[in-house]
């Protein structure tokens, strides 16, 4: 029997990437949550370190057309390299086209699991892989601060 004080326990799947805004990591930062150092995203509640990966975030067509549907996508330094692109600040250019972009990090992470849901048909073999504790505390952290 569970009573208003009963914790809700919540599971976790693997390999949810979330794209973190610079902003957020910065107000993370100086509110001394989490720390971004040598490529890594330090959370200070759970003592856990998460690789990240440079990326941005297309929000906005400039000018010239979205020929390669980048807007509402988020693409890694190197993806925009194989593009051909240069990003600049708030910006990236794609030959004609610019974009407005907003800077920030790729991590994975894992996330809350359907609690009783079965997989999709044709999906999986049932067996889970095993989840690390810092992927679920990082992934609980992250999805409380959004």
């Amino acid at each position: 029997m569970r009573g208003p004080n009963a914790r809700k326990q919540v599971r976790y799947n693997e390999g949810v990437k979330l794209f973190l805004p610079q902003k957020t990591l910065e107000d993370w930062s100086q509110t001394e949550k989490a720390d971004l150092q040598d490529g890594k995203l330090q959370v200070a509640e759970t003592h856990s370190t998460h690789p990240v990966t440079p990326a941005v975030h297309f929000v906005k067509l400039v000018s010239g057309q979205d020929g390669n549907d980048l807007v509402g996508r988020v693409k890694t330094m190197p993806q925009l390299d194989e593009l051909g692109a240069e990003h600049m600040m708030d910006s990236v250019i794609l030959g004609e086209t610019a974009y407005e972009v907003v800077p920030g990090y790729i991590t994975e992470v894992a996330a809350p699991a359907a609690s009783a849901a079965p997989p999709p048909p044709g999906k999986g073999d049932g067996k889970k892989k095993p989840v690390s504790p810092e992927a679920d505390l990082l992934a609980a952290f992250i999805l409380d601060k959004l």
